[in-house]
Order: structure tokens, then C-alpha cells, then sequence
């Protein structure tokens, strides 16, 4: 391997937005937040959606009511022929 073209790749704790779990791991992404767990500092990378909040992982899935917003639609808007 070349030396100082590879990034450094370092233990980082990744957080679900939606549930507050953290999931340490390791990663080469780059953050400035750091949070304190088990005692350490490690860098903090805020996550939208992982699998603790995924509908497929935790078999909470949504049915979406697609019959009900199309006639919200035709409601608001008229039935245009």
C-alpha cells in the first residue's frame, strides 16, 4: 500500500436520529462531533435510518393509504373529465 493517500480508518459510533441507538463500529467517514462512550471520546456520525429504526428490521412496517389520498385529492381539486 502507498503511504499517506489511504484515509485513517478509526472506531466511530454511528446514532439513529429516529431512536437515540448507538452502534460503535469502524469507519474512515470524517466528523467534528464526538461523543463519550465506555469511557472513550469517539468521533459522532448522526445517521437518519439505521436498522434499529428501519421498517424491514424491525418488522413494523407502514401500509400506506393511497385509496384514501386520492379521493382527499378529488376532494380538494374536482374530478376533472
Amino acid at each position: 500500500m502507498k503511504p499517506g493517500i489511504h484515509p485513517t480508518y478509526r472506531t466511530v459510533v454511528f446514532r439513529d436520529a429516529a431512536t437515540g441507538t448507538l452502534i460503535r463500529t469502524r469507519s474512515t467517514v470524517a466528523t467534528d462531533q464526538t461523543v463519550e462512550l465506555d469511557g472513550e471520546v469517539l468521533p459522532l456520525v448522526p445517521v437518519d435510518t439505521s436498522a434499529a429504526s428501519h421498517p424491514f428490521w424491525t418488522g413494523s412496517a407502514r401500509v400506506l393509504d393511497t385509496a384514501g389520498r386520492v379521493e382527499k385529492f378529488h376532494a380538494r381539486y374536482g374530478r376533472r373529465r
